[in-house]
C-alpha cells in the first residue's frame, strides 16, 4: 500500500492533518465539535478516535507553538498631534489648506518607537467612523465568542 501512495498524496495528507490539528487547537473546539468534524470525512470509527486521541494529547502545545510564532505586534501607549492650516502661499494668496499631524508612540518588547503620520481633517474622521463602526462590531455576540475562542 504504501509504495501505492505517491509523494503528492503524503504531502496532502500531512497538509490536511496539520491543517485540522492547528485549526482546531486555535479554536479550542470540544471532543464533540471534533468527533463531528473528523466524522464528514468518511473515516473509520477507530481511525477517528485515533484523530481524535492525537488532538486531545496535543492541543495544549500546538496552541503554545502558536502563540510563540504569532507575530508581536506593538502596542499603543501615547499620542501626540497638532493641526496646521496653510493660510496663504506667494503664488495663492487666498488658499486654506489644513493638515493633522499625528506622533504615534507604540512599545514593543520594552522598546519604545514613534510614527509620524500626516493626514487632511476628511481623511481622519473617515479613519475614525470606520474605527468605531469596528468597536460596535466587537460589541456584537459573534465577535464575543470569536475573540472568546481566539484566548
Amino acid at each position: 500500500l504504501l509504495r501505492q501512495l505517491n509523494k503528492e498524496a503524503v504531502q496532502h495528507g500531512v497538509e490536511g492533518l496539520t491543517y485540522l490539528l492547528t485549526e482546531s487547537s486555535k479554536l479550542m473546539i470540544s471532543e464533540i465539535d471534533f468527533q463531528d468534524s473528523i466524522h464528514v470525512l468518511g473515516f473509520s470509527d477507530e481511525l477517528n478516535k485515533l484523530l481524535l486521541q492525537l488532538y486531545l494529547d496535543n492541543r495544549k502545545e500546538i496552541r503554545r507553538i502558536l502563540s510563540e510564532l504569532a507575530p508581536k505586534l506593538p502596542s499603543y501607549h501615547s499620542l501626540e498631534w497638532r493641526l496646521d492650516v496653510q493660510l496663504a502661499s506667494r503664488s495663492l494668496r487666498q488658499q486654506i489648506e489644513p493638515a493633522v499631524t499625528i506622533k504615534l508612540h507604540l512599545n514593543q518588547n520594552e522598546d519604545q518607537s514613534a510614527r509620524v503620520l500626516q493626514t487632511d481633517p476628511s481623511t481622519l474622521l473617515h479613519l475614525i467612523r470606520q474605527l468605531e463602526q469596528a468597536l460596535g462590531e466587537m460589541k456584537t455576540n459573534h465577535c464575543r465568542r470569536i475573540v472568546r475562542n481566539m484566548k
